[in-house]
């Protein structure tokens, strides 16, 4: 077990607004962590709700930061894919944005973090530099790289990481790889890439991807992973900031498949299948941040509207497994199960 855990559960951190920091802290004070996502947010936002975690509890938690992507993107193609989805804002009468990069505030968020002394830090779409990684920690903080195949866990072992967490195909939300062109033999099952990824580190492995209950901990467990890392399962806890469309969404039987696309951000994500992602998943091009930042007032106005069509619905494989209860349920639940499963 990681010394800040007294259960082996991790809340996994959902940018967006989805990861409160009320989640979080419910998360933590149950015994698990409870993880603030900083993607999408200025540094300043994510110095406030760091700020505010710390007062709705004294146990650790996380946060995690996006790495900024150094692909090459597909920039060519942006032009007209942002013509085709125009049809779709017009439905809203709304606009889309023009397309453009930055790097999510990536230096100032590590400035706050450093000062801020955060418990716990996780990395996403990418590995900080070694030197990055040893000033942190150097600050006490502990530090996860989230790796999709074994030779980003190989570099995230050499960069200094604490623990890796090691994400399936079955995760909701954004791949985590480290390019944003993941080759298509590398799209791992979470029990394949864990088995992969043990023979190369004795590091702390967080298992995540599609893990909703007792049985899907205990099997992970099994394969001699410390922790699980888990999102979906807290969608609907009333202390997340799931919107009302996205939550009514959830729980409508006309979704009831997931796939990876990367029609809304540009790069790739899994969620439920809509309207959008089945008309524009096979032309989006491979452009990140810049089709998130094209559609980004588009999906927020469609939330506004009700119209869950037109929305990025993120949810894992397990996503019909979801309970309607408090965070702290949740994790109280999953712990019961364990233990009548022992």
């Amino acid at each position: 077990m990681i010394k800040f855990l007294s259960v082996p559960i991790i809340q996994a951190p959902m940018a967006g607004g989805v990861s409160t920091p009320k989640l979080a802290a419910a998360v933590s004070n149950a015994g698990g962590l409870g993880f603030l996502a900083a993607g999408y947010k200025t540094a300043n936002e994510m110095k406030e709700e760091i700020q505010t975690i710390r007062k709705l509890t004294s146990f650790p938690f996380g946060v995690n930061v996006f790495v900024p992507s150094l692909d090459d993107n597909q920039t060519s193609k942006l032009s007209q894919y942002k013509k085709e989805i125009q049809k779709e804002a017009d439905r809203l009468n709304c606009k889309i944005n023009e397309p453009r990069f930055d790097d999510d505030e990536w230096n100032q968020k590590l400035s706050v973090l450093l000062k801020e002394k955060v418990p716990v830090i996780s990395f996403t779409f990418g590995c900080p530099s070694p030197e990055i990684i040893s000033n942190l920690k150097d600050s006490g903080s502990y530090i996860m790289i989230t790796v999709t195949t074994p030779e980003e866990a190989l570099i995230a072992k050499n960069a200094g990481a604490d623990a890796l967490c090691v994400q399936g195909i079955e995760a909701g939300g954004h791949r985590a790889s480290f390019h944003n062109n993941p080759k298509k033999d590398e799209q791992y099952l979470l029990q394949d890439l864990l088995k992969m990824v043990k023979k190369l580190t004795i590091l702390p492995l967080i298992a995540a991807g599609g893990i909703m209950n007792g049985r899907d901990v205990l099997d992970a467990l099994n394969l001699g992973v410390t922790a699980v890392q888990m999102g979906t399962a807290f969608l609907l806890c009333p202390e997340s900031g799931t919107n009302e469309t996205y939550r009514q969404a959830l729980k409508n039987p006309i979704f009831k498949q997931t796939a990876v696309t990367r029609a809304f951000t540009g790069r790739p994500a899994r969620g439920l299948v809509n309207q959008f992602l089945t008309k524009y998943d096979q032309i989006a091009p491979a452009a990140y941040p810049h089709v998130h930042h094209m559609t980004k007032d588009f999906r927020k106005m469609a939330a506004q509207k009700n119209e869950p069509q037109l929305m990025s619905l993120w949810v894992g494989t397990g996503f019909k497994s979801i309970r309607e209860v408090s965070a702290s349920e949740v994790v109280k639940k999953i712990m019961i199960e364990i233990n009548n499963l022992n």
